[in-house]
């Protein structure tokens, strides 16, 4: 049998209130430590991608979402050249959710902010910031290559 290449795949939540958007700031991770993103994490295996984001949202702001408050806003297919690696990010965006947002895994994250969507901060993760501004552009979908 021939061995196929495996994708990562990883699931991002967008939380809006008003013109804001919800960031938190990366620590103690090994990936973009200081840089702000959105709640996100791989999904485990065995896993649909709203159950993932369900869970991250949870662990990492300690609110409750239902599947039916979700919708899906943009793909994200990355290819890094030099390390091989293959990753599909799935956003997606919570029209409501239930508890107060906090910051509940402090040892990961030293900021979570609510800000602008028109002043992002300067250390926002490119990635991120070219998907907020995708998704505010009503585009689905957009691909990204690394070279080594």
């Amino acid at each position: 049998m021939t061995n196929r290449f495996k994708l990562i795949p990883a699931v991002y939540l967008i939380l809006r209130r008003n013109n804001e958007v919800l960031l938190l700031q990366r620590a103690n991770t090994g990936y973009q430590d200081g840089k702000y993103s959105v709640i996100a994490g791989h999904m485990d295996g065995n896993e649909l991608g709203t159950a993932a984001i369900i869970r991250e949202a949870k662990e990492e702001a300690g609110i409750d979402l239902a599947p039916e408050a979700l919708k899906f806003v943009h793909l994200v297919h990355r290819l890094n050249k030099g390390s091989g690696d293959e990753r599909i990010d799935i956003f997606y965006e919570a029209y409501g959710w239930s508890g107060e947002v906090l910051n509940a895994e402090p040892h990961k994250c030293s900021d979570l902010s609510w800000f602008s969507l028109d002043q992002l901060p300067d250390d926002t993760i490119p990635l991120i910031r070219n998907v907020l501004n995708s998704v505010n552009a009503n585009q689905h979908y957009s691909e990204y290559e690394l070279e080594p």
